[in-house]
């Protein structure tokens, strides 16, 4: 069953750039070097991610071939294994009522059901955290059980996998929950020294056999630019991703609903629980508000960065909903009118998207949007069926109808809000996010495609794009060319006196390089309309072949009057 949920459609539309296309390229990148020891984008070692999540996409793209349905196969798979490790830890945590329920909630979640459908690495990075977590649970709850040492090894093994898949930020994840558990329980329990030295061991031996490897490979530099770059995370905006300090609240009571809202009234205590069960909450909570304030913290604000959260919000979730259903929580007014309001906000959000087709002509020519590049993405030519707009009718009548029903006593219809949210965003990821990407990057993506389909070489000019490279199938030998290699001599000096590190900016020397030297085949660009004029302005030698969608495609030219030796200005 899970595999039904998770599985299908993941192929129906192409990667998304970045963070999509990013993983899937070094994963692509494994494949044809045949070095699957190093993380590697444009063949130069990539430093800002570790290898684990790239050698699962690399498997699933030698079984399955270079395509997106390789590319997103792993989280799918992710899927699978969560509900199924939901089900068995929420049957000892709990009992198996509660394991299923849990599983069944997390399923029915908008933003984790979503994410299992993609290619980012964070549903793989969240799993094992969880798992280590959950082993801190058991030994925590009876330190000198007959367990103990078991569940060091079992939960610094698989602290080690998440470091190997993200990062330092596992080992900060989980020091400070740890941390959070302890102060709320006042210092009681604490593990013993052999636990801790078991459980660093462990970790250690997992966590950096990876970069063990890379330091004796003489790699030391490339560990070096990944500790500043998870530095630079937390201290600054990446990507132009900023956002205020309530940004993740918002994502998660919006992007979890249903279970977002049961999550408040599970921080009601209870009576009736027992010694573990309070136990298991207390972890819980303190590993939800570790991850929600800490990312609220760090500088640059993804939807993703906050999705660790999703196991213990869906955990208190369901820790509510058996309450309400016991009796021994009530379905109070304010909860129900916070019901109401998401589901219209949601519901409306689904139906304004289903009509698009509707509205296309009357947002292009009221001067609404400001951006040209959106403008034009709006007058791709996209087929709809017209009745996408139901979607976000069948949600909200399935929502109002279990909302009334839950109001009068019918808790077993909480059921069937949340098969509500589960249909809505199966639709949505299986109708209309292949038409949205579409307005958003189709035109980009089927250029590269034609641009590999010739041999010829393509890159973005004003925009970062990672399309290029797995659309474009970039080749390796393009590193071995004389006319490269010696523009790097020519430029290196330049480059780092404008503070640009040569070895780690291969995305912009290669694009200049395309636009300065004479390559071995036709080099090709892409650019926004909105940077029309900066292209007209600094690359007189670029013909434009056509635009579409927000895009205009060029070619560059061998023009004698920009001709001064090999390089051309």
């Amino acid at each position: 069953m899970a595999s039904l949920l998770y599985i299908p459609f993941i192929g129906n539309m192409p990667l998304f750039d970045w963070d999509e296309i990013n993983f899937a390229e070094c994963a692509r990148e494994m494949l044809v070097s045949n070095n699957y020891s190093d993380v590697q984008l444009y063949f130069h070692p990539f430093w800002e991610k570790p290898p684990m999540f790239i050698w699962l996409q690399a498997m699933s793209m030698n079984f399955f071939g270079v395509n997106e349905f390789s590319a997103r196969f792993p989280n799918a798979l992710c899927g699978v294994v969560t509900l199924l490790v939901l089900y068995r830890t929420g049957k000892v945590l709990n009992d198996g009522k509660f394991g299923l329920t849990w599983a069944f909630v997390y399923a029915c979640t908008l933003l984790p059901h979503l994410f299992f459908k993609s290619g980012i690495i964070d549903p793989w990075f969240n799993l094992f955290i969880y798992i280590s977590v959950y082993q801190l649970i058991r030994h925590t709850d009876n330190p000198v059980g007959n367990f103990g040492y078991r569940t060091a090894v079992i939960s610094g093994f698989f602290l080690g996998l998440a470091l190997l898949t993200k990062g330092p930020a596992a080992l900060i994840l989980v020091g400070l929950t740890v941390t959070v558990f302890f102060a709320l329980g006042k210092l009681k329990n604490i593990s013993s020294f052999k636990f801790m030295a078991t459980f660093f061991f462990a970790f250690l031996i997992t966590g950096l056999s990876w970069f063990a490897v890379m330091y004796l490979k003489g790699h030391g530099q490339v560990i070096k630019e990944f500790i500043d770059y998870q530095v630079r995370l937390f201290n600054t905006e990446d990507s132009d991703h900023g956002g205020p300090f309530i940004y993740h609240f918002v994502v998660l009571l919006i992007g979890c609903f249903p279970s977002s809202l049961f999550l408040i009234l599970a921080h009601k205590k209870s009576i009736s629980d027992t010694p573990f069960q309070m136990h298991s909450k207390r972890w819980m909570m303190s590993l939800f508000w570790v991850v929600l304030i800490l990312f609220s913290i760090v500088q640059t604000k993804i939807v993703h960065y906050s999705s660790l959260c999703y196991f213990p919000l869906t955990y208190l979730a369901t820790y509510a909903i058996q309450k309400i259903m016991a009796g021994q929580y009530q379905w109070k007014k304010w909860l129900h009118v916070f019901f109401i309001c998401i589901s219209t906000l949601l519901g409306i959000a689904f139906i304004l998207i289903g009509c698009v087709p509707f509205l296309r002509s009357w947002l292009i020519s009221a001067n609404l949007i400001a951006d040209p590049f959106a403008l034009e993405n709006l007058k791709a030519d996209v087929c709809w069926t017209g009745y996408e707009w139901l979607i976000g009718i069948i949600f909200l009548v399935i929502s109002f109808f279990s909302i009334i029903k839950i109001r009068r006593s019918s808790f077993k219809f909480i059921y069937l809000l949340c098969l509500g949210s589960l249909f809505s965003v199966y639709c949505l990821i299986m109708i209309i996010a292949p038409k949205i990407e579409q307005y958003s990057q189709r035109a980009a993506i089927e250029f590269y495609k034609q641009c590999a389909l010739h041999n010829f070489n393509v890159e973005s000019i004003g925009f970062k794009s990672y399309a290029t490279l797995f659309y474009g199938q970039l080749e390796p030998s393009f590193k071995q060319d004389a006319s490269f290699t010696n523009y790097l001599k020519l430029k290196r000096k330049v480059y780092e006196d404008q503070g640009i590190n040569v070895d780690i900016s291969y995305g912009l020397i290669r694009t200049n390089w395309m636009k300065d030297m004479q390559t071995p085949k036709p080099s090709c660009f892409v650019a926004k309309v909105n940077d029309e004029e900066v292209v007209k302005r600094d690359c007189p030698y670029l013909k434009e072949l056509y635009r579409q969608n927000g895009f205009i495609f060029y070619i560059r030219v061998f023009d004698e009057k920009y001709r001064s030796g090999d390089i051309y200005y």
